[in-house]
């Protein structure tokens, strides 16, 4: 049975909780200290909180255990990559948005990355600004994503089709 989420859907998120995957310790620690240390206050709805797993099997038991918003994953994990995870994420019946993380970021990597679905990507050595900035929209985006349609937003749409 999965856990509910921090946030709380239709919502914007107040204390998120980002899953990282990397086999990397020092990401998990950047990330923390990004989490706790930035100035969070500018983005209001945005990340508080990183859990971590080092390896795409781990990040996967997690993801079946816990609804996460966000998941940052390193371009290659062990036993598989950010692909691998991104396909069984979107299996799941809320998937989280994948941003992609790598020490070598290019355009080749963004536009696979996009093109096959994922939302973003963030080059390592990470910059807090553009973390906070990334990850507050994909968190928006989430909970946008699954805010049920307003009646009027539905009529108002029908409307203009007429």
């Amino acid at each position: 049975m999965r856990k509910r989420s921090t946030t709380t859907i239709g919502e914007a998120p107040e204390a998120v909780t980002v899953l990282s995957v990397s086999p990397n310790p020092e990401d998990h620690l950047a990330l923390e200290r990004i989490f706790t240390e930035s100035a969070w206050d500018a983005y209001p709805h945005s990340c508080r909180q990183v859990s971590k797993a080092s390896t795409l099997s781990s990040a996967l038991t997690a993801l079946r255990q816990v609804q996460y918003p966000v998941v940052l994953c390193e371009r290659d994990l062990p036993l598989g990559d950010w692909k691998d995870l991104l396909d069984h994420s979107n299996r799941l019946a809320n998937p989280p948005l994948v941003i992609v993380t790598s020490l070598h970021a290019d355009e080749y990597l963004w536009a696979e990355a996009l093109n096959l679905g994922a939302h973003d990507v963030l080059a390592k050595p990470f910059y807090p600004p553009e973390v906070m900035r990334v990850v507050t929209l994909a968190c928006l985006r989430w909970c946008r994503d699954r805010q049920p349609a307003a009646p009027n937003a539905i009529l108002r749409q029908a409307a203009s089709a007429v």
